[in-house]
């Protein structure tokens, strides 16, 4: 299978029904405008973001002039500096209109410590998301090959996985009906 995954698919089909009700609930819905910068390299962010629609651009040097990548509707923004707790190494700014829901750093952080279902099923999700974007790393720099980050290859994913992406889906469009501004 060949068709760009969205990262954040790997993530939601690990959550349940609840999980993604509290998303919505502490979640808000922000319009980046074209050219807006959503996050800062070097400075911390105090979200993690899910891209509902639009495209991003990722950018690093210290003028922000080399895109090292494109995030579209369906990715993540924010899970690494989320995990390590460090500050971004990429700015990332809005190529067009782009809509985000922003899960607040604190409140999930809260709900991870607290609900310990909740933590398992997200961060296998993120694990998924995490191990997906350095296969693709390696296959780009070891390999030459001509593939995207978000390319999957059949054989490089469990097949329960794969077919949790199916449900993931409708859970990605849902969220996106139900994200609240």
């Amino acid at each position: 299978m060949t068709d760009r995954r969205k990262k954040a698919l790997f993530i939601l089909g690990e959550l349940n029904n609840d999980d993604l009700d509290w998303i919505i609930q502490k979640g808000k819905k922000e319009i980046i405008p074209p050219g807006a910068t959503l996050i800062y390299e070097g400075r911390q962010i105090d979200a993690l973001y899910i891209v509902l629609k639009g495209n991003l651009s990722v950018l690093i040097d210290p003028e922000g002039n080399k895109e090292l990548a494109q995030i579209s509707g369906g990715e993540l923004v924010g899970e690494i500096s989320f995990i390590d707790t460090r500050p971004p190494l990429a700015t990332v700014k809005a190529i067009e209109e782009t809509h985000v829901l922003a899960i607040p750093r604190r409140q999930l952080i809260s709900k991870i410590q607290q609900d310990t279902g909740f933590a398992s099923r997200f961060y296998y999700g993120i694990s998924l998301c995490l191990s997906d974007r350095m296969r693709g790393t390696v296959r780009r720099l070891e390999y030459g090959r001509s593939i995207h980050d978000g390319d999957i290859e059949e054989e490089d994913v469990n097949p329960s996985v794969l077919d949790n992406l199916a449900l993931a889906q409708a859970k990605f469009n849902w969220l996106m009906q139900n994200a609240r501004g």
